[in-house]
């Protein structure tokens, strides 16, 4: 679910028309309607919109796993993210190689590939 920040479809400053300052942030004013989760206002995170166990951690359906060199690529399944970890060029692209080979996407490729 999609929380909205209080007044984000008022102005441009808190993201009206800007994906990216869509963000929630919790509201804190005296007379806030969200805050008092009155009943027409946008919903505010609370208990009980938490992912199921299952579906905890997983990105796009599949479970990140940090790998830091060929071996530990080698031992990734199909049902995997990779994550590589703060490695060199030289490294990193022996591993983007190999990923690619094993046909295995990365999440955090970073600049050019």
């Amino acid at each position: 679910m999609k929380f909205q920040r209080t007044d984000s479809m008022r102005f441009s400053k808190l993201g009206k028309n800007r994906k990216k300052k869509q963000k929630w942030r919790a509201a804190k004013g005296r007379d806030n309607k969200i805050r008092e989760k009155r009943k027409g206002y946008p919903k505010a995170p609370s208990t009980g919109y938490k992912r199921p166990r299952k579906e905890a951690g997983k990105i796009n359906g599949k479970m990140p796993v940090r790998v830091e060199n060929i071996k530990e690529l080698e031992r990734v399944g199909k049902d995997s993210i990779v994550i590589i970890a703060r490695v060199g060029a030289k490294k990193k692209i022996e591993l983007l190689k190999r990923a690619e080979e094993l046909k295995l996407p990365i999440l955090n490729i970073g600049r050019k590939k």
